[in-house]
């Protein structure tokens, strides 16, 4: 009975691992599913959304426009030199300044903020024009960037040919081999702002000789008269120089430069 009782035992045993180890084994594996070839990559492409760059109404987004404004400030001072009446006027009031023989009075500073608003005062209708016909519409939604552009040049190409000379135009369209325009129109930018600039600096040298002349005269009297007197060692500087400046403030010097610059643009002159 003993051995019948351990062969049971070792059959029971045998059985209940045969049962768990088919329950942990679970149901065969099924056959191993083959791998998905990779697909073909799209090629790379960029877009920008128009929303992002335009407003809903299709005026150009602030930080569009914010954009553009910092790039007008980075060529705002080349622009200035080039294209507008700041040139002129600032070398005409150095001439002044040199006529005198003061040096370092007025400072450039100050010259240079004279001529600066001198110049908005004279170009205030070209600006005007401009932010009318072009800024605006495109602040609007009216007009692309590259239109904005076109039209806003206008007024600006019209005022500085009508203050360039024309044999300045032919030397620097010889300069560059181009044939001749047929109407003003037809003018380049490339050519019209150095043309531009050298006439401003002819007119600029003129009225700066006329009002150099006076004051020669006063240096040359108080020359002659210390050399007859004998004061050869004494710099006629330092008389002569009194004399000047009393004349220029006794004719207001400041304000016929003046007149006469702005005069040298509006016509009254």
């Amino acid at each position: 009975m003993t051995l019948v009782r351990r062969a049971l035992a070792v059959l029971a045993t045998t059985l209940g691992l045969l049962l768990v180890g088919g329950a942990l084994a679970g149901p065969a594996s099924a056959a191993p599913t083959p791998p998905t070839p990779p697909a073909t990559p799209a090629s790379p492409t960029v877009s920008i959304a128009v929303d992002g760059v335009n407003g809903v109404n299709g005026s150009p987004s602030s930080s569009i426009v914010v954009l553009l404004a910092i790039t007008l400030l980075s060529v705002a001072p080349a622009l200035i030199l080039m294209t507008t009446s700041f040139t002129k006027i600032f070398v005409v009031l150095a001439f002044t300044r040199n006529a005198l023989g003061l040096q370092g009075v007025p400072p450039n500073q100050v010259l240079a903020g004279l001529a600066l608003f001198l110049s908005l005062f004279v170009m205030a209708p070209v600006v005007s024009d401009i932010n009318t016909d072009a800024v605006q519409p495109y602040l609007s939604g009216d007009m692309t960037f590259s239109q904005a552009v076109d039209v806003g040049s206008g007024p600006l190409r019209e005022f500085m040919l009508d203050h360039t000379r024309e044999q300045d135009l032919a030397l620097l369209t010889r300069a560059a081999d181009r044939p001749n325009p047929a109407t003003p129109d037809d003018v380049e930018m490339a050519t019209l702002v150095p043309a531009f600039l050298l006439s401003e600096l002819r007119s600029a040298f003129i009225m700066g000789f006329v009002v150099f002349v006076p004051f020669l005269v006063i240096d040359l009297v108080v020359s002659a008269v210390l050399m007859s007197m004998g004061m050869m060692m004494l710099p006629p500087v330092m008389i002569s120089l009194p004399f000047k400046v009393l004349l220029f403030v006794l004719v207001d010097g400041w304000g016929l430069v003046v007149t006469a610059l702005v005069g040298s643009y509006t016509g009254s002159g």
